[in-house]
Parts: C-alpha cells; sequence; structure tokens
C-alpha cells in the first residue's frame, strides 16, 4: 500500500457550526473520513442539504446545553 495514499472511510458523524452566536449540530450527516486525520469530505449534495437545514430555520430535534470554558494562557 502507498503511504502517501489518503484512506477515507464512509461514516455518519456530527457536523458542527457556529452561526449569529448560536452553536448548531447536525447528527447522522454522511461523510467520508480521512482515518489517520480524522478530516471530513462532505459531497457536494450533502452540502446543499446541510445549507438548506441551517437558512431554512427548521425546528430542531432537540435542544442541548453546552457548558463554555475561556482558555487562559
Amino acid at each position: 500500500m502507498n503511504n502517501n495514499q489518503e484512506q477515507l472511510i464512509e461514516k455518519r458523524v456530527t457536523y458542527s457550526l457556529e452561526l449569529k452566536g448560536k452553536f448548531i449540530l447536525i447528527e447522522n450527516v454522511p461523510a467520508r473520513v480521512n482515518e489517520e486525520t480524522g478530516e471530513q469530505f462532505f459531497a457536494p449534495s450533502t452540502v446543499m442539504l446541510l445549507q438548506q437545514i441551517i437558512l431554512d430555520g427548521q425546528e430542531p430535534k432537540r435542544i442541548i446545553q453546552t457548558p463554555v470554558y475561556s482558555y487562559a494562557a
């Protein structure tokens, strides 16, 4: 096997982003994931659906609370 070849596996992941001061999580998103680095790759159709879910303001499946900490150097 060529060591320079990326090993991507199909997985379901949780996509997260911050928008207007709020964190948004979308669960069970299909992605190709690099086994070594954990980097996630999404098909263009998946990205379009993610944008639609976020921008359409759909009702979330559930709401969670998340603790926030500040990094003190």
